[in-house]
């Protein structure tokens, strides 16, 4: 599912119009990308948790030449999955993409 049919369901569910089922989505996430920039958590009970955390530096190959290079250390945003949504997943067998 991408971002206009998640949209869409948003807007057929809430009984809202597609217009403002894209700009309450895109404030949802421009606000959770701003919180999870500024280094605090986002938590949505019962689905999950959006956080950043702090990757160390390592060394890497490059698969090409077979080069070690060093790879700096950042800052990556997380996810969690709440409780109630791993349970869900793990009840219902996947379903087959449409083609």
């Amino acid at each position: 599912m991408n971002k206009s049919e998640l949209v869409e369901v948003a807007a057929k569910e809430a009984g809202i119009t597609k217009a403002a089922a894209d700009k309450a989505l895109s404030a949802i996430i421009g606000a959770v990308v701003k919180t999870v920039t500024q280094g605090e958590s986002v938590t949505l009970v019962g689905f999950g948790t959006f956080k950043s955390a702090k990757r160390a530096a390592r060394t890497g190959k490059n698969p090409k030449t077979g080069a070690t290079l060093k790879i700096p250390a950042t800052t990556v945003p997380k996810f969690t999955a709440g409780t109630a949504f791993k349970a869900s997943v793990a009840a219902k067998k996947p379903v087959a993409k449409k083609k």
